[in-house]
């Protein structure tokens, strides 16, 4: 099944990613996120091309979930559950944790699912086709393109400075040179943008990019389309019904 997803036009996929990602972010109940996290792991099992990398990429996005867990039921007020000395971990802070937990990894389990692998190319092209302004999808590509010539180039002043016997610490001297260091970046990276602009005009730039193979939609694509709205749709009737949500959901 994972061939529906790597054969998938470009376009059908940016917009089931952004489809799910919008649905998923406005559900309200626990419940309804809960089966929208299910259906999310469910479509990754399915149709993820990379499953290993879709779990790393996960873990990293979880790692700032974890500040979420650290904070939010500390600060936030209500019934608490905890009160070490002046510190008071309530009840509402943990269910806002865990619904912001549940929220964000059904999204990006979405979300990586359908954009995986694509080449930045072919996301332009979808992003055009999908009438995004051209201004921006021109800034996507081209940085996606470009910046890592940016940190070459930061890289390369840094190494310059250290031959020159620079080593940074808290003082004038090194904020003096970090500025002059940024600034020498920006610069660089302002005459190189112009150098790629003239020489994508000389090729005959007119504004938008081509690709060598159009792709369209094919029935496969439509199929997968309606499934998934038909899901997403049931996610929301459920949601705002509150079907799922008769009785308080215990936390514990």
């Amino acid at each position: 099944m994972r061939f529906l997803v790597c054969n998938a036009d470009p376009a059908v996929r940016v917009f089931l990613a952004m489809a799910f990602a919008l649905v998923l972010s406005l559900l309200q109940g626990l419940c309804t996120s809960l089966a929208g996290l299910g259906i999310s792991i469910v479509l990754a099992l399915v149709l993820a091309p990379n499953l290993r990398r879709l779990c790393q990429n996960l873990l990293v996005a979880n790692c700032f979930v974890l500040f979420v867990w650290l904070t939010v039921p500390w600060t936030m007020p209500g019934t608490a559950l905890w009160s070490p000395g002046p510190f008071c971990f309530t009840y509402e802070g943990v269910e806002l944790s865990l619904r912001v937990t549940i929220k964000c990894n059904a999204i990006l389990l979405a979300f990586l699912t359908f954009m995986a692998d694509m080449e930045p190319a072919g996301l332009g092209c979808a992003l055009e086709r999908l009438h995004v302004p051209a201004k921006l999808v021109f800034l996507i590509l081209l940085t996606s393109r470009y910046v890592h010539v940016i940190g070459d180039e930061w890289k390369r002043l840094k190494m310059a400075a250290a031959l020159r016997g620079f080593v940074p610490g808290s003082n004038m001297h090194t904020y003096r040179t970090l500025a002059s260091m940024l600034g020498l970046t920006l610069v660089n990276s302002m005459d190189r943008a112009q150098r790629v602009y003239e020489a994508m005009l000389l090729r005959g730039f007119a504004g938008h990019f081509h690709m060598l193979e159009e792709s369209r939609p094919r029935g496969a694509d439509r199929v997968l389309v309606l499934v998934c709205l038909i899901v997403l749709l049931a996610l929301l009737l459920a949601d705002t019904a509150r079907v799922w949500e008769t009785a308080s959901w215990p936390i514990f």
